[in-house]
C-alpha cells in the first residue's frame, strides 16, 4: 500500500497507547488525522492539542466528511474494538481500506532501517530506551512506543525517518507484519493464551518472528532462551553483559562487556534488575548500529523511563508512592524485587488490579504467590477490557489465593481510607486497566507524608 496516496486517516480506538503514537505520526506528516474512542483520557486530550477531532460516540454521523471518501481514506483499527461497533461496520461495509494498528506499522517501517523489541516483559520501556539512545547520538529515527517517555512526554520521539525503532507486540501475532533489520527477545512467558491457547503456540510465534528478519539481520536473545542469537544477560557470559554492578546514591553503576571492548562505569537511574536487563540489550541494539560509545554513556545516565514503570509520585522519608504497569505474574515479581532492593526494610503495600478474566484464570496461582510477597495486598476488581465475565474468575477468588494475614478486597470509592488505614510506607498501585486513573486521586490525597 502506498501511504502517500492516503491523505485521510481515521482511526477507530485512537485513545490506545500504540493507536495514539500512530495518529501522532500521521498528523507530524501532514496527513488529516481524526478518530473515535469510548472514553475521555489525558492521551486523547493531548490528541485534541495537537488538532486531531477526536469524538467519544459511536456513531457513522461523527466520523466527518473529509473522512467518507473511500480513495484517500485509510482506517487503522485496535484488535479491541468489538466487531459489532457501528463505524467499524460502515467502514468494512462500505469497502474502505480497513487495517489493523500493526498492518500499518509494517508499512510505515518496510522502507526503514528497523530495530525491533519483541518479548512477553520489557518492550515498552526497552524501546523507549533504545529510542532515546538514538536520538541523544543524532540518529534520524521515529521511535514509535507503547508508553509515555518521560524524557519526552510523548508516545512517538522522532527526528527523522530512516530508522524505525518499535515494539513487536506479540498479542494477536502482530509482531508477524514487521521485517526488522535488527531486533531482540527479551522473554518468551506464557502470555496471552487467550490468543494462543498454551505456551507452546505462544513460542511458536516467537520463532517465527526470528525469522521475520531482513537477509543480513541480527536478533538479540536474553541468555537461556531457546532460540539462537546475539546473547546478552545480567553477570554472566553472554555475548553482552553487564558486569561490577553497584547503586550509588540510588542509581546502577556498571560495566558492559561487549564482544570488542568494556564499558567503564555506566550510569542508570531506573531501578530493578529487569530495568538493568531492558538498559543492556537497547544499548547493545545501538552498538550494533553503530552508535559512538560516549555518546550512548551520557544518554543512558540521562534516560528518565516510562510513565507507569515503577514511576515515582511521591518520595519522603514517611512515604514513597510508585505506580507500575505490571500485569503479569513475573512483571509483578520485578517489581517486588526492585522495591525491595531500593527500600529493604520498608513496610510495602501493593494495591494490584487484576487485567483480563482469562490472564486471572489462566495465571491465577502465579499472581497469588507474586503478590503474598508483599507485607500487604489489596486487590480492586478484575478489569475487564475486551472480554466478558468468566463465571467463578474473580478478584476473591484470587484473593482467597494469596498466603497473606493484611489481604483484602477494596473498592475504588474506598480506595484512599483504606490506604490511610495501612501502616506500610511503600504503597504501590499495580495493574494495567484503569488503575492509572487512580494516580493523581492518592498522590493529591498524601502528597502531604502520611
Amino acid at each position: 500500500m502506498d501511504l502517500n496516496s492516503i491523505h485521510n486517516i481515521y482511526f477507530v480506538g485512537i485513545g490506545g497507547i500504540g493507536m495514539s503514537a500512530l495518529a501522532r505520526y500521521f498528523k507530524a506528516n501532514n496527513k488529516q488525522v481524526a478518530g473515535y474512542d469510548k472514553t475521555q483520557t489525558d492521551i486523547t486530550d493531548a490528541l485534541e492539542k495537537l488538532g486531531i477531532p477526536v469524538h467519544f460516540q459511536d456513531a457513522v454521523k461523527n466520523i466527518g466528511d473529509a473522512f467518507l471518501d473511500k480513495k484517500t481514506t485509510l482506517v487503522v483499527y485496535t484488535p479491541a474494538v468489538p466487531k459489532d461497533h457501528k463505524e467499524f461496520e460502515y467502514f468494512n461495509s462500505q469497502g474502505f481500506v480497513v487495517l489493523k494498528r500493526s498492518q500499518v506499522l509494517g508499512i510505515i517501517t518496510q522502507n526503514t532501517f528497523c530495530l525491533a523489541i519483541a518479548g512477553t516483559h520489557g518492550k515498552t520501556t526497552t524501546t523507549s530506551i533504545l529510542g532515546h539512545l538514538m536520538y541523544e547520538s543524532d540518529v534520524a529515527l521515529t521511535a514509535f512506543l507503547g508508553g509515555v517517555s518521560e524524557n519526552y512526554n510523548s508516545n512517538l520521539i522522532s527526528n527523522g525517518s530512516e530508522v524505525s525503532v518499535v515494539e513487536a507486540d506479540e498479542f494477536d501475532r502482530s509482531f508477524l507484519t514487521l521485517s526488522p533489520d535488527i531486533a531482540c527477545i527479551t522473554s518468551m512467558d506464557a502470555d496471552h493464551l487467550d490468543v494462543y491457547g498454551e505456551a507452546d503456540a505462544l513460542n511458536d510465534s516467537f520463532v517465527a518472528f526470528s525469522k521475520r528478519l531482513k537477509p543480513k539481520g541480527k536478533l538479540f536473545i536474553k541468555n537461556g532462551l531457546p532460540l539462537q542469537g546475539i546473547t546478552y544477560g545480567i553477570e554472566d557470559d553472554s555475548d553482552y553483559s553487564v558486569q561490577n554492578i553497584k547503586i550509588k546514591n540510588g542509581a546502577y553503576v556498571f560495566d558492559v562487556k561487549t564482544p570488542k571492548t568494556i564499558l567503564k562505569d555506566l550510569e542508570f537511574n531506573l531501578p530493578g534488575r529487569h530495568n538493568l536487563s531492558n538498559a543492556l540489550i537497547a544499548l547493545a541494539m545501538a552498538v550494533e548500529y553503530g552508535c559512538p560509545y560516549q555518546r550512548l554513556a551520557k544518554a543512558l545516565a540521562s534516560y528518565r523511563g516510562v510513565k507507569r514503570r515503577f514511576s515515582y509520585h511521591i518520595k519522603t522519608e514517611n512515604l514513597v508512592f510508585i505506580d507500575d504497569y505490571a500485569h503479569h505474574p513475573e512483571e509483578i515479581n520485578a517489581v517486588y524485587q526492585a522495591v525491595r532492593e531500593m527500600y529493604p526494610e520498608k513496610r510495602v503495600l501493593a494495591i494490584f488490579q487484576p487485567h483480563l478474566y482469562t490472564r486471572t484464570r489462566d495465571f491465577v496461582d502465579e499472581f497469588a504467590k507474586s503478590l503474598s510477597q508483599f507485607d500487604e495486598v489489596m486487590l480492586l476488581d478484575i478489569y475487564p477490557a475486551r472480554e466478558l465475565p468468566i463465571e467463578g474468575v474473580t478478584s476473591e477468588w484470587l484473593l482467597g489465593k494469596i498466603d497473606s494475614n493484611n489481604k483484602q478486597l477494596v473498592d475504588k470509592l474506598e480506595l484512599l481510607d483504606k490506604i490511610r488505614e495501612s501502616k506500610a510506607q511503600i504503597v504501590l498501585t499495580i495493574g494495567a486497566g484503569d488503575i492509572g486513573e487512580q494516580v493523581k486521586h492518592i498522590k493529591k490525597e498524601f502528597s502531604v507524608a502520611k
